[in-house]
């Protein structure tokens, strides 16, 4: 049942992915631009592990299962310049200042540094079966979601806070609101496959806003 999910997510991540090029090449909305990385790696990331019991244990699906991890490291953080970018879209002054932009992508870097020390450097893969699907994971999971995944969660409901409040959009907030509820209730669910559900909601808001932003009169840049 899982590898038709982890297939439906891929396939949905694509459809996303298409909508995001779209946004980009006939509107030129930056923020969705940002999401392109990201959205790519849920789309390997989901395949994979769909495709995982196809490929078979082996070396083959241990690296495939590797560049997982490097993927998500790098391109996760780059949802901190989104929420600096839909901050600077949605008309809000101290979010389109030089010290605001540096802070932006010094977080960024210092995210991605701090996921390939904690999470990718020295890591030890180990093949793993579940709810019928094959992947390889961590031999020495942390306890809880990493740093890294907190961070950026807070950042994005922060920002989707002040979105609301600027644009009376909600929907960047209840995206990121789902994806950290979801993140913390362990559900009774038998599949492995349904938190990867609220990964998908956040992007869809998070693609939405983009959307919004880029329809909404009131996004145009101010000067500063």
């Amino acid at each position: 049942m899982d590898t038709l999910l982890f297939s439906c997510f891929a396939a949905a991540y694509l459809i996303l992915f298409s909508l995001a090029l779209r946004l980009f090449r006939k509107r030129c909305i930056v923020s969705a631009t940002l999401l392109l990385p990201v959205i790519a790696g849920l789309v390997y990331d989901n395949g994979i592990i769909a495709a995982g019991r196809f490929i078979g244990e082996g070396t083959v699906l241990e690296v495939l299962n590797a560049a997982r991890f490097w993927l998500h490291a790098l391109f996760t953080p780059l949802l901190v310049l989104y929420t600096w970018m839909s901050l600077k879209q949605a008309g809000v002054s101290w979010a389109q200042t030089v010290w605001f932009r540096w802070a932006a992508i010094a977080l960024t870097a210092a995210l991605v540094l701090l996921e390939f020390l904690t999470e990718v450097h020295g890591l030890s893969l180990q093949p793993r079966w579940e709810y019928g699907t094959l992947s390889y994971t961590n031999a020495e999971p942390s306890n809880g979601p990493p740093l890294m995944v907190l961070v950026v969660s807070v950042v994005l409901l922060a920002a989707s806070i002040v979105v609301w409040r600027k644009q009376g959009w909600v929907w960047f907030f209840i995206g990121s609101l789902v994806m950290i509820v979801g993140s913390a209730v362990q559900l009774p669910v038998a599949s492995g496959a349904v938190t990867n559900l609220f990964e998908l909601v956040l992007i869809v808001s998070l693609l939405a806003t983009a959307r919004f932003q880029g329809n909404d009169q009131r996004t145009e840049p101010q000067t500063k």
